[in-house]
């Protein structure tokens, strides 16, 4: 390579060159790499943060810059337990899912990236054989301690090999959220095609495309994730590992997941109506073409605004402002719009192991939920948003006890008085 020479980025499903922009949000440090005491006063590397899109197959993506590994460590600080509608939301899934599919005590499943156990309890509860397969050590140890057997490992088409060779084949493999969490789709896919049965399902649950773009989710895109997903791009991404989407459902997690149901191409039954809704509407969206994927920065600038402005306001009238949650998204809002300890002197933050440490970037501490109380702040701006209803319900109480306010910002600025809190 000549000096000066850059090398070309690839595209992860048909491997066309990358040079068309979605979103260019700048340069931000790994979301969950929250700092400790010691580690604030250290430097700390941000990492461009380009989404690209492929003109070729419209898979919307950011280049590897981060390894899987250098972020899912062995303290990955996220736990899916610590919300409640979460593990709600899991339950409901299993419960509909194994009576779906008529799953007893003969079958067997697998869920990869299975975090702490968070969904598995829900499947063990019922008598079903399974396992968890997690590469993150702290949370995989919690599964193992709700009596879940879990590997220890990043799945692949040969770590998926051992595991057969090990357990067997899954009637039911799961793998939620995470999808958009691997850099390597084809050998992660052909994993996944390992693990399952012949006549399997396969359930995957991610983040919808465009749902992300309709109301201007720009904060879900950070180094953890690699791509985001229409349900096209999808199907384009499981056929590498030779898995076809037989069935589909639009979930309102995360702010507009799709839950895609996929078997074996040479055992799948006809698809369901709901897939050639789901692409239709996707197609008249514009999605199925680059033009309609264009013009998404303009939105995250309004976004960005709206909440500077609100701050700013904030500060010179004399209000108080403190967050609520310490999640990956919020990570990038807050260093893209450039937010700091000045504006926000605090968050919150359910986890205990985020206390006491401080948000990647911004340097924000992290406190625990009873600071709000303590500080009475005249405003809460909530970061995981896609948890609005259950926050509101946690909050309410609290704030009406002084006339606090709960406010969002995405997809643009709301400011909410709970109920029962004086107007």
């Amino acid at each position: 390579m000549s000096e000066g020479a850059v090398a070309t980025l690839r595209c992860r499903i048909c491997q066309s060159p990358l040079f068309a922009t979605f979103v260019d949000l700048g340069a931000s440090p790994p979301c969950e790499a929250i700092l400790t005491a010691a580690e604030v006063d250290q430097g700390e590397v941000a990492y461009p943060l380009h989404a690209r899109i492929c003109t070729e197959c419209l898979l919307v993506q950011v280049p590897e810059i981060l390894t899987a590994a250098a972020i899912f460590t062995d303290e990955y600080p996220y736990f899916s337990s610590f919300s409640t509608s979460w593990v709600a939301h899991a339950k409901r899934f299993v419960d509909d899912t194994c009576e779906r599919l008529q799953l007893d005590g003969d079958s067997f499943i697998i869920e990869v990236a299975s975090n702490d156990g968070y969904l598995l309890q829900h499947v063990r509860d019922l008598g079903i054989r399974c396992l968890g397969i997690e590469p993150t050590a702290n949370t995989a140890g919690a599964a193992k301690d709700k009596g879940i057997e879990t590997q220890v490992c990043f799945l692949g088409a040969q770590t998926a090999a051992q595991i057969v060779e090990r357990h067997g084949r899954a009637d039911l493999v799961i793998a939620n959220n995470v999808f958009a969490h691997v850099p390597d789709l084809r050998d992660f896919t052909q994993g996944l095609a390992t693990l399952l049965a012949e006549e399997g399902t396969l359930t995957i649950e991610v983040p919808h495309l465009a749902k992300l773009i309709e109301l201007r989710q720009y904060d879900t895109i950070y180094h953890e994730h690699f791509q985001y997903f229409t349900l096209l791009t999808a199907s384009r991404a499981l056929a590498l590992g030779g898995l076809v989407v037989v069935d589909v459902m639009e979930l309102p997690t995360h702010g507009g997941s799709l839950r895609i149901y996929a078997q074996h191409a040479n055992h799948a039954r006809p698809p369901s109506p709901a897939v050639a809704q789901v692409l239709a509407a996707e197609k008249q969206a514009g999605l199925h073409t680059l033009q309609g994927h264009l013009g998404f920065e303009a939105a995250v600038a309004s976004v960005k605004r709206g909440l500077l402005r609100f701050l700013l306001d904030a500060q010179e009238n004399g209000r108080t402002v403190v967050g609520y949650g310490a999640p990956g998204k919020g990570n990038t809002l807050l260093n893209h719009c450039g937010i700091r300890a000045d504006l926000l002197p605090f968050t919150v933050d359910m986890n205990p192991h985020k206390h006491g440490k401080f948000l990647p970037g911004s340097r924000i501490p992290v406190r625990p939920p009873s600071a709000i109380a303590e500080a009475k702040p005249d405003y809460v701006l909530v970061l995981p948003w896609n948890l609005r209803d259950e926050i509101t319900a946690q909050l309410a109480p609290t704030l009406a006890t002084w006339g606090g306010k709960l406010v969002f910002a995405v997809p643009s600025l709301d400011i909410v008085t709970p109920e029962g809190s004086p107007q």
